[in-house]
């Protein structure tokens, strides 16, 4: 971990904004947090009830909210997104959106849940319409119309889920976002805990709450989580962009058509006989801009347990850093030291007051992206990466989900049924 990392960080302490009010009855929501707009009926797709806008207007938080959007427009809200968040394409990170499912006031369940979604994506496609981006969106040829959302609201369960500014955002600012949806989901129902569900990138954030992994000027965790679920969360750290960087890159890089919202291991890239160079696409800060850094904050090495893809070209250079035959790039280790917060995560630990749970896709299957094949994985993230709980105190549960891939896990029969089992 870098001085800076280290600076920024702190672990410990607790908040006492928010922090519940009595059972069955409402109360205020905390004085830091403006609710800016609030949509229903007429406005609200893909089966929710309801979307509110807040601004979290911690000084702090503040100053750290405006990161950096890719320039070409491929990081920028989308789709109805743009109008919740008022027509802002790049919306500061100080702000987030509340979905509220039918039944999140009425449901048996007594414990709410919060669903939080993973990088380069919605609350939307992730819970609650799959299908929402067009085919192989979901990591299939065909994609369902519904997800966990309608699932579980379906079943007596009061559900929330979080809609993040930045796709590829801070892990830790989006872990504050967390809690502020925590805290207004209590004062709503008047509940002293919520249930936390993370879907890939969404595990970092949730755990970063639950651990109080936060900004200098953050808030700590309030001891209101009753559950912690991750699905395909890369506990142990993902390697995937640099062990297979060429393939990886033909998808972001313009000059070989690429249009994924997505980092680079490279810094320049060859693409039909034009050497270019796209510092806005870097995984670690460059040339001024710093677009990914949730994605830097998932990285670790696997490469000593399942080396790396030698079939790919430049694969040394790739991960070790160098000049390669069509590309360059600083290699994996120099990002990880730009503010991985794999170990930082792991050393700051789960409570045991915290029950968490690990779900692990089984199948290297995804549809449209070269899949991870160096050992067992979900086509992104390895099973015992998902399944890893150090620093966990109490393991509630680890399964595997063999026939769901990373992008299947939200909406996979199999996993919905094991969600529900886990949150009963």
């Amino acid at each position: 971990m870098t001085a800076a990392l280290g600076a920024l960080l702190t672990a410990g302490g607790t908040a006492t904004a928010g922090s519940g009010a009595a059972a069955g009855s409402t109360a205020a929501p905390p004085a830091y947090l403006t609710q800016e707009a609030s949509y229903g009926s007429g406005t609200v797709t893909n089966g929710w009830e309801k979307v509110e806008r807040y601004r979290d207007t911690t000084p702090g938080f503040q100053t750290a909210a405006s990161e950096g959007y890719p320039p070409d427009g491929r990081g920028n809200q989308d789709g109805v997104r743009v109008t919740y968040f008022g027509g802002v394409a790049r919306p500061t990170s100080d702000r987030f959106l509340l979905y509220s499912a039918p039944g999140w006031n009425t449901g048996a369940k007594a414990t709410p849940v919060l669903l939080v979604h993973g990088a380069n994506d919605s609350a939307d496609r992730a819970w609650a319409n799959p299908g929402e981006s067009g085919g192989y969106g979901c990591g299939a040829l065909s994609c369902p119309s519904t997800g966990l959302m309608q699932y579980l609201a379906g079943r007596g369960h009061r559900v929330f889920a979080i809609g993040f500014a930045h796709k590829q955002g801070d892990n830790l600012m989006q872990a504050q976002a967390v809690g502020d949806a925590v805290a207004l989901i209590k004062a709503k129902l008047g509940v002293a805990q919520v249930d936390l569900v993370g879907w890939s990138k969404g595990e970092l954030s949730t755990r970063a709450y639950v651990s109080s992994l936060k900004p200098s000027w953050g808030r700590g965790y309030a001891g209101d989580v009753r559950k912690l679920i991750t699905l395909g969360g890369p506990n142990g750290g993902f390697d995937y962009p640099y062990a297979h960087g060429w393939a990886h890159d033909f998808s972001i890089w313009p000059e070989c058509g690429g249009k994924i919202n997505a980092p680079s291991p490279h810094s320049r890239m060859t693409c039909y006989g034009t050497y270019t160079a796209h510092p806005e696409f870097s995984m670690t800060p460059s040339g001024g801009y710093d677009d990914y850094p949730g994605q830097r904050q998932m990285l670790a090495r696997w490469d000593g347990v399942y080396g790396v893809d030698q079939t790919a070209q430049d694969w040394y250079t790739t991960y070790y850093g160098g000049q390669g035959f069509y590309t360059a790039g600083d290699g994996i280790q120099p990002a990880i030291e730009a503010g991985s917060l794999v170990v930082p995560l792991q050393r700051a630990g789960i409570p045991a007051s915290v029950p968490t749970y690990l779900l692990a896709g089984g199948s290297p299957t995804v549809v449209g992206i070269y899949n991870e094949n160096r050992g067992p994985s979900d086509g992104v993230v390895f099973v015992s990466s998902a399944l890893d709980t150090t620093g966990v105190a109490n393991v509630g549960g680890k399964a595997t989900v063999t026939g769901a891939n990373h992008l299947e896990l939200g909406w996979n029969s199999a996993s919905q049924a094991q969600v529900a089992a886990w949150l009963a």
